[in-house]
């Protein structure tokens, strides 16, 4: 527990834990399930993908779900993601704004549309350069399922870990048990006192071991 009021619940969601329940699996264990019986009835605001951890947050009563729904669907909430991306950038900042289409494939994936998509931004900073991949920030203005992926991919990155939208692209310079994308930060107005809330959550063991390990690559030589 990052947060408690009688109004917000603000967790450090572990990976591997649901957001809502599975559509084929309904008994897997998400969000409501374990916090439920220590925190009483909870309502959902937003959500991260099962293998993402980091900072979610819970209402702990009816209005204050309402109140955040607003907040969210109005983008009054500055929401940061950390991740571990190979290869190793270009740039040290980039302003993605390209529309994104959700479910554009086969394989479900979100992609690039420039018809069809939604309007989608992310605001990146590298953190830190390795030789083989880099520590990346990235704020995002809007809220459409795997943007970060999708306009990662776009740039001809990936973030270590994630299968689905590294296809085409060159081997991992590491071995990691999942995706290593982590909800770093949120900022908002709270819903009943008006004041700023601002909760950061600490990497996991999992992120800060494939930290190290990342920073101990060194980049391959080119093949001539």
């Amino acid at each position: 527990c990052l947060y408690l009021d009688q109004d917000l619940l603000i967790i450090n969601k572990p990976s591997g834990l649901l957001s809502i329940p599975d559509g084929y699996q309904p008994n897997l264990p998400h969000l409501r399930t374990v916090l439920e019986p220590l925190y009483g009835k909870l309502w959902l605001i937003h959500r991260l993908d099962k293998e993402t951890g980091g900072v979610i947050v819970l209402a702990r009563n009816s209005e204050s779900h309402r109140i955040m729904n607003q907040i969210f669907r109005d983008r009054e909430v500055e929401k940061v993601y950390h991740c571990l991306v190979y290869p190793k950038p270009n740039w040290h900042e980039l302003d993605i704004q390209l529309p994104l289409l959700v479910d554009a494939d086969r394989e479900h994936r979100t992609r690039v549309d420039l018809n069809n998509g939604k309007p989608a931004r992310s605001i990146c900073h590298v953190k830190k350069f390795f030789n083989t991949g880099a520590l990346v920030e990235i704020i995002i203005l809007t809220g459409i399922t795997h943007q970060i992926r999708a306009h990662l991919r776009q740039k001809e990155l990936a973030i270590l870990g994630d299968e689905r939208y590294s296809k085409g692209m060159p081997p991992q310079p590491i071995e990691v048990n999942r995706m290593m994308l982590h909800a770093r930060r949120l900022s908002f107005q709270h819903p009943t006192t008006a004041k700023r809330i601002d909760i950061t959550a600490n990497y996991p063991d999992d992120f800060r071991q494939a930290y190290t390990n990342l920073k101990m690559t060194t980049a391959q030589d080119e093949a001539f």
